[in-house]
Order: structure tokens, then sequence, then C-alpha cells
């Protein structure tokens, strides 16, 4: 395993974070994985020397981090960084239960920590954009978190880069702990992120952590055959998005052609992509098999040139952005 520092927090973290959205509840998503099964992941992960956890109150309704704060029970707590995420509405009987409030923010915190059986959460995330709750709330509300020792430090996820410069300028007038992190949607098929939010996250030493970095499937098998797994059979959101208009199709041939010669799969050409990327932190990168994660480790020491950097990149034409929704 290979380590590196969390943008500015002095945290030192794997280059591989484990996502934990596939634990839970089969009846979340029929490619979730049981208590047993997320257990023995997340026991290959330490084993293989992942230290970054990442999940969400939502992933399946509160069952991800019940799995995963079980499986870290029979460890020691303090040798691993645990992040989650608050925004979506848990109860959809309760508006309360969503959003950015101050009241959702403590309540679902509060909820989260009791379901990881944890005191502190490393890293408290907001998992997208409130348009209903003014920033200032929210960044006092995350402060609050800080303050009384319930998060350690604050991350943001996907959201125009105008969004998060505000919220951090909010932050730094009030005094207020700003973003450390930022969870992005950024792969080979969408780098729309190369726009704006990676420049500022840099300027800033904001820790960038992506999201969906095999795009959702589409960078591990050829393109006709996306389809072809459980997830990939049942997963729409991942048809939602935009990664095969413009130059995708021959991004992801150019990713098959590239994984043949250098005797490797081609998720492990698209990790190796991003790991060459002095912005980037670590991949969040989930699975449902042992043997994935496995394969995700081994790219860490997948040399890419520049020319092959250059012949991975060179088809990608600008596509809609996705993924704030």
């Amino acid at each position: 395993m290979e380590y590196t520092t969390l943008g500015n927090t002095g945290v030192t973290v794997s280059k591989i974070c484990l996502g934990c959205m596939s634990f839970g509840d089969i009846g979340w998503r029929d490619w979730v994985l049981d208590e047993e099964a997320g257990t023995e992941l997340v026991d290959r992960a330490i084993d293989l020397g992942v230290n970054f956890f990442d999940t969400a109150n939502m992933y399946s309704e509160g069952g991800s981090e019940r799995v995963l704060g079980n499986a870290l029970a029979e460890y020691d707590r303090e040798e691993f960084v645990v992040a989650s995420k608050v925004y979506f509405q848990m109860d959809e009987d309760d508006p309360n239960s969503g959003g950015l409030s101050k009241k959702a923010i403590e309540r679902e915190l509060d909820n989260s920590l009791d379901r990881l059986g944890m005191d502190t959460l490393d890293l408290l995330q907001i998992h997208r954009w409130d348009y209903d709750t003014p920033i200032e709330q929210t960044m006092r509300a995350l402060d609050d978190a800080v303050q009384r020792g319930k998060a350690r430090y604050v991350g943001a996820s996907s959201m125009w880069a105008h969004q998060f410069a505000e919220a951090q300028h909010v932050a730094e007038r009030e005094g207020l702990t700003p973003f450390s992190t930022m969870q992005n949607h950024y792969n080979l098929l969408y780098r729309e992120e190369e726009r704006e939010m990676l420049p500022l996250c840099d300027k800033q030493d904001v820790g960038v952590i992506p999201w969906s970095p095999l795009a959702r499937g589409w960078l591990t098998r050829p393109h006709e055959e996306a389809r072809s797994t459980t997830r990939g059979e049942s997963d729409d959101y991942a048809h939602q998005h935009p990664y095969l208009e413009g130059g995708g199709r021959e991004v992801n041939e150019r990713v098959q052609e590239l994984a043949e010669e250098k005797g490797v799969k081609m998720a492990q050409i698209g990790l190796a992509w991003l790991f060459e990327d002095d912005r980037v932190d670590a991949p969040i990168v989930g699975t449902t098999s042992v043997e994935h994660l496995e394969d995700a480790v081994e790219a860490l020491s997948i040399d890419l040139s520049q020319s092959d950097i250059e012949y991975l990149e060179e088809p990608y034409e600008p596509v809609r952005v996705s993924g704030h929704e």
C-alpha cells in the first residue's frame, strides 16, 4: 500500500479509500453485500493496508454504517480514518431528516455515530448542496460538530466550484472550520472537474477523493458489456451519466487496448490514471469482490508513461455536468 496526506489535514491515509456503499441490505439495492460479506471485504482491505473508509447515512438507509462499524469494532478504531455523509432524506415521512439545516446535521450525525459505534467521526461530509438552507447556517453547524468533538474535519461532495468557493469564503470570514476535502465525480470518462473544481482544490490544498473512479463499471469492461453484471443490469443511475457521450466510447476502447498491452485489467488502467494525478489524494473504490479490491491495490504499481496518459485522454470531449443532483 502507498500512503499520502489528506489535503491540509496532516492525516495520513491510504491512496485507496474503500467505498462502503455496497454494504448493508439487498432490499436497498440488489447488488448490496450482507454483513458477513461486507466484513470480509473490510478485513481484506485492512490486510492490504487500507486505512481509509467512506460511507454515508443514506447507504442502505444506515445499513452500510452499521456493517462498517461492526467490522471495525474488532480492531483499534484509532488506526483508521472513517468518513460519512449527510444530506439525503432518511425518513420519507420526516423532511427534517434530510438537508443541511442545523437540526438535520446534528441529528443525523448523532445517528451515524450511533450506527458506527463511534464517538467521533474523522470526516463529516455534506453529500450535496442544499439550496434551501443558507450556507452560513450549514457551515456553523459543521463547525459546531467539530468544536463539540463529534467530527475532526469536514468535507464536501459534488457541487459547482462557485458554491464550494462561497462556502470556503463564509468559513474564512466567520472564523469557522473550512472544508478540508472534496469528494467529486471524476474519472477518465468524466473530466469536467478539471475546468474549475480541481484547480480550486489544488490552490486551497483541499484533499480530493473522487467518487466513481471507474465510472460505475464503464471503465472495467468493454462498453458493449456494460450491463453484464448484476449492478450493470440494475444500476439505472450509472446510465444517466454521460460516460459514453462525446469521445467516451473511444476512451473505453483505448483503456481496453492499453490493458491488453500491459497485461493488466481495464479497471487497473482506469485507477492507474488517477494515481498519476498529483491533485488526487485517494479515489474511493467501491467493490463487492475481494478480487477486485486486490486488483485495485495492485494498480498502484502500474506506471503509465506521459504518452500513455495522453493517449488515454486524447479522445475526451466536453460533456454535460453530471453528479450534482
